[in-house]
């Protein structure tokens, strides 16, 4: 039985492209099956290069998983930065200095143009979003950064969107995912889509995919199955698949089983069933 009367674009966005290659195998496997309409980007990661003219071929919008939490292997051909120009902190000392205002511009901006940089090298073009791997493109300084110099790059051919972690509805859920979006939300969602507005960014209307990455398939199918019939027009769905279990990647098992229900049959009777619509085309999102 269908629950709404009009198609609803849901954008289904995997991130850590460029992580590993189960990562990068199990993303553009789910894209070439219509499962995914945009995939994020570790651009210093260290399959990145490797697997984007695969990524690229698959159709789907292409994004900057924006970085600032881990120092990941690269391995790029270019130069690498001197250590004193990167910023790499675990997530929550990063929180504790961007709120204390104690991060400095100068660096910030330079990691943001260094990603950016090998985005445009490997894909050349700009992305068509940019988003933050553990949500720091919301955080003080860096967001301030971020639209400066999406502002300055991008300002007179089209900017990119950006990822608001505002998240859909969670009344019958677990508590302790309820909490956990709110917290992702109360990290600055509010004040960069304020600021994204008022410059012209446009954004997915809401969140999710939150949960504590444990359960297996179980799990996921049953979040699935509770997050689609919550989700509406311009919502975004975050998930992390691979295509096999990386036994150096703590999620590696997690990550494998959302794949396997993200490829299994029932998804897609689920996408039919809420009339969900993959997003493919940024310009879906309509105006700021």
């Amino acid at each position: 039985m269908n629950l709404y009367g009009k198609m609803k674009r849901v954008i289904f966005c995997a991130d850590d492209f460029g992580m590993s290659n189960a990562v990068d195998t199990g993303i553009i496997r789910l894209a070439k099956q219509g499962r995914l309409s945009a995939a994020s980007c570790l651009t210093e990661g260290p399959t990145f290069c490797a697997g984007a003219p695969d990524l690229a071929q698959t159709g789907i919008q292409l994004g900057l998983h924006l970085n600032f939490t881990e120092a990941l292997p690269s391995h790029s051909a270019s130069p690498q930065p001197d250590k004193s120009q990167q910023l790499y902190l675990p997530l929550s000392v990063l929180i504790r200095r961007a709120y204390l205002r104690q991060l400095d511009r100068g660096i910030v901006a330079k990691q943001v143009g260094r990603q950016l940089d090998r985005f445009e090298a490997a894909f050349g073009r700009a992305p068509d979003f940019v988003d933050g791997h553990q949500h720091i493109h919301q955080l003080p300084v860096i967001r301030d950064v971020l639209l400066d110099t999406l502002k300055q790059r991008y300002g007179h051919g089209g900017l990119p969107w950006l990822r608001n972690t505002r998240s859909i509805s969670l009344v019958g859920q677990a508590a302790r995912y309820r909490l956990k979006a709110a917290i992702i939300q109360g990290l600055g969602s509010a004040t960069l889509v304020q600021r994204a507005r008022r410059q012209g960014f446009r954004r997915n209307a809401r969140f999710a995919g939150v949960y504590d990455f444990q359960g297996g398939e179980t799990a996921y199918r049953t979040l699935l199955s509770d997050w689609l019939p919550r989700m509406a027009d311009r919502d975004l769905l975050m998930c992390h698949p691979a295509a096999y279990a990386d036994p150096d990647d703590p999620m590696g098992e997690q990550r494998f089983a959302e794949f396997k229900v993200l490829s299994e049959p029932q998804t897609n009777h689920l996408l039919h069933e809420y009339k969900i619509h993959l997003m493919l085309d940024a310009a879906e999102l309509g105006e700021t």
